[in-house]
């Protein structure tokens, strides 16, 4: 589709600021609900490579390490307006080897992805971060539920009353599976401090090798302010009536701390107090800054 054509892109209501409709406990839009049987059913190949993520920890950028975003890695679960292509209409024409991604817990992925028994990278970013990330990107994406204001919206990602549901779950649910699934667990925070040595990992879980003069390459055109003026990466290609950069754009800051900016200090404390209640009793643990 040609970017005059975007930009004259309607989108039907049921898209905008969609209902949202639990599919199994979790909140998705009921447009993805309404074809969650499709989903379910969708068929993996052996070859295929998973990006996994909770919103806004790092997807496009783990994408974008492995080439470019939307088409090239279709969003298995998300239902695009006409005459755009769903991510399970996409994923089903392309060749394989594919990536695909997904935000999707651990309980919900399709089984024929365990079953192929497929690679899987996931990456995690904490909470706080990805709680401000996600309240922005929801005020300026159209497809996402309105956010409310800042302390109500804290209050939905605590409770988990977000789509694709609670990060805590989330986090500990692909954690927990890691040992037992060809899982690569990576962590943003470890990603922005030394993207080379996470890039390394990436590639030889993929069994790859590469020069050091193209690991550089990666290296530099996976960084967050080439990324952030890549049309195919920063979605600006995309027209404001659904994403709306002017309120703020799809890549902001990408960098881990910028909680700070946000919470004031009892914000910070009752969600700290909430957070060691939710994350007890797990071994995983995250860094809010560098």
């Amino acid at each position: 589709m040609s970017l005059e054509k975007m930009e004259d892109l309607q989108l039907d209501e049921k898209y905008l600021r969609p209902e949202t409709k639990e599919v199994n406990g979790i909140p998705m839009t009921k447009v993805i609900s309404d074809i969650w049987d499709q989903i379910w059913s969708f068929q993996a190949k052996p070859d295929d490579l998973v990006i996994a993520t909770y919103p806004k920890a790092g997807t496009t950028w783990t994408q974008e390490i492995r080439n470019i975003t939307y088409k090239q890695h279709p969003f298995i679960e998300w239902e695009m307006p006409p005459p755009l292509k769903s991510g399970l209409d996409l994923a089903k024409e392309m060749p394989s080897p594919r990536t695909l991604k997904t935000h999707l817990p651990v309980q919900l992925l399709p089984p024929s992805f365990w079953k192929e028994n497929c690679k899987i990278i996931y990456m995690a970013r904490n909470a706080k971060d990805v709680l401000v990330s996600y309240y922005h990107f929801s005020r300026m994406t159209k497809t996402m539920p309105e956010p409310g204001t800042w302390e109500e919206y804290i209050e939905s990602f605590k409770t988990g009353k977000v789509l694709w549901g609670s990060w805590y779950d989330h986090v500990k649910g692909w954690w927990d599976q890691k040992d037992q699934h060809r899982i690569l667990y990576l962590f943003y925070e470890d990603m922005k401090e030394d993207p080379k040595r996470e890039i390394r990992k990436i590639l030889k879980f993929l069994e790859k090798e590469v020069t050091e003069e193209v690991l550089d390459k990666i290296v530099y055109h996976t960084s967050f302010q080439v990324m952030k003026h890549n049309p195919m990466a920063n979605y600006t290609t995309l027209p404001s009536s659904i994403m709306d950069h002017s309120i703020s754009p799809f890549m902001r800051k990408g960098i881990p701390g910028d909680w700070k900016n946000h919470f004031t200090v009892a914000q910070s404390e009752a969600f700290d107090k909430d957070y060691r209640e939710k994350m007890a009793g797990s071994t995983l643990t995250f860094r809010t800054e560098i």
